[in-house]
């Protein structure tokens, strides 16, 4: 498994099929690992955030989500598998883990969501556990409370849906207090598989412009976009850099 060096983050070039492989093998350990999912954005935010770019690098895999990702692996001069995004992970392990028996928790989004998204998952893969939800609005006084739920019901794989990079830290906050085998940030693929939201069509998928059709839907993304072009500006620097 080839790890590129982005801006100081490692970034795992798996294809889909080789991430659902390392998270099977992650489950039948028993022991808690984190999972990220990483798009550019977070990249460039983690390059003045030392303990963010830290969680990044001892996740035990780190997936490229996001074109903007693939492209910098590529001009960087790795070899690349193309993206591996939350939502399509999540629905591949979601079959998986009907196939095979694991528990899943989700966690995150507005009240009533990961309960919607937990049933669209049940219907969509027969026999998949989902032995707990919980929205992501809770507040300091309730985390002993839910802590002690998710350890109690013990489940394979937890999902959390608490927007990025906060679900990333409180993964990394609560991986081994938790013990969870597979801890994963998802960030709104709840609500997309829940029905609260609607994902790109296919053809904007295919043609690697989610992004684009993600703020034609929500213009309030356009402030967080805008970190796009100098992500790609830096990428452009480390490669001169290194050429120098």
């Amino acid at each position: 498994m080839e790890r590129a060096n982005i801006l100081g983050c490692g970034v795992d070039l798996v294809s889909m099929e080789q991430a659902v492989t390392l998270i099977e093998k992650m489950v039948e350990s028993g022991r808690p690992h984190q999972v990220i999912t990483l798009n550019a954005e977070i990249i460039y935010q983690a390059r003045e955030d030392a303990d963010l770019q830290r969680i990044i690098n001892h996740a035990d895999l780190v997936t490229p989500d996001g074109i903007g990702v693939v492209w910098a692996a590529g001009y960087l001069g790795y070899r690349s598998a193309g993206r591996v995004t939350g939502i399509d992970l999540l629905e591949q392990i979601g079959a998986k883990a009907a196939e095979l028996g694991w528990k899943v928790y989700l966690l995150g989004s507005a009240p009533g969501v990961a309960e919607a998204a937990g049933k669209a998952l049940q219907n969509r893969y027969p026999g998949l556990k989902v032995v707990g939800t919980h929205h992501g609005y809770f507040k300091n006084e309730d985390l002993p409370a839910l802590l002690d739920e998710i350890k109690e019901l013990g489940p394979d794989l937890l999902c959390a849906a608490l927007g990025a990079p906060g679900q990333e830290i409180w993964i990394s906050r609560y991986k081994e207090q938790l013990g969870v085998p597979v801890m994963i940030g998802v960030g709104g693929s709840l609500d997309v598989i829940g029905g609260f939201k609607q994902r790109a069509p296919e053809l904007f998928i295919k043609l690697n412009l989610e992004w684009f059709y993600r703020l034609v839907s929500e213009p309030s993304r356009l402030k967080r976009q805008m970190v796009l072009p100098r992500f790609a500006g830096r990428v452009l620097r480390e490669k001169h850099r290194k050429r120098s």
